[in-house]
């Protein structure tokens, strides 16, 4: 018996999931540092796919009130919580709770304790609601990453078209081919080889805990506007230095043509034109 690797991990996340990590973890809010851990979980709530951290009870510096309306389900039975989706709303049981600083700040709703019996004694912490956050010494953008997930890049000869309602958008033959766990490969193409006279730069901007911050361009089309059909990383992280300044398509909002075969459009959470890593800064 064999099972695809992507069903199992999907199967495991459905039921939430917890990792400990290493690395010395701290958390800043208003100035002052609320937590300060060496001994950080991971923690994917139920159908929740990028995980965050919680932290003892121990290693916090901040006091931890009942946040106003307690938990939010109001999207709990979505199949997939993706990062667009707030960390208020939860999957599983437990206390939502505000975090507020010695020095007055606060973050209302920004900690969730669950009440698995597995993370007794911790905090999940969102994000999003504070101001910086440490990895030892470095700071992190995004979320945290996902100890399971790796990105490959490989240089290809590999002819790719990208058409949309008979419309030639690119077209090359020295594509970067970015390999993501669990998601669509993507096709990085140089700015040379994209019609981006017939792109407008959108206002729209994400951020990637593993390729750093992407600007976006939408589509005037002949059938309608496409938003946010592509993208590109000015000053991507180190990791994936290669990319800077090339231009990737949604596979999920264009035809993608590679070596001549017709790629069918993948069904991801970016299939409804939902940006999920939001740029929150």
């Amino acid at each position: 018996m064999s099972r695809r690797g992507t069903d199992v991990w999907m199967q495991a996340v459905a039921g939430g999931l917890h990792e400990p990590t290493d690395k010395h973890v701290r958390v800043e809010l208003g100035g002052e540092v609320v937590a300060d851990t060496a001994r950080a979980l991971l923690v994917w709530e139920p159908r929740r796919i990028v995980p965050s951290y919680a932290v003892p009870d121990d290693d916090l510096r901040a006091e931890l009130v009942p946040a106003p309306g307690g938990p939010d389900d109001g999207a709990a039975a979505a199949p997939v919580l993706h990062p667009g989706i707030p960390f208020a709303v939860h999957s599983s049981p437990g206390e939502a709770l505000t975090v507020r600083t010695a020095g007055g700040a606060e973050a209302a709703g920004a900690a969730f304790r669950p009440a698995a019996a597995e993370l007794d004694g911790y905090v999940v912490l969102d994000y999003f609601a504070f101001d910086a956050w440490y990895e030892e010494d470095e700071r992190i953008v995004g979320h945290p990453r996902d100890p399971f997930k790796r990105i490959d890049l490989r240089r290809s000869s590999r002819p790719i078209r990208v058409e949309l309602d008979g419309v030639v958008l690119a077209e090359s033959a020295r594509p970067l081919l970015l390999f993501e766990t669990w998601l669509p490969t993507r096709s990085y193409l140089p700015a040379a080889d994209v019609r981006t006279d017939l792109l407008r730069p959108s206002a729209t901007r994400s951020r990637c805990a593993y390729k750093g911050e992407a600007s976006y361009w939408s589509y005037d089309g002949p059938a309608g506007v496409v938003e946010d059909i592509c993208w590109s990383y000015r000053h991507p992280l180190p990791d994936v230095a290669p990319i800077t300044d090339l231009i990737a398509f949604f596979d999920e909002r264009a035809d993608v043509i590679v070596d001549g075969d017709a790629r069918s459009r993948p069904r991801t959470v970016w299939s409804d034109g939902v940006t999920p890593e939001p740029s929150r800064d």
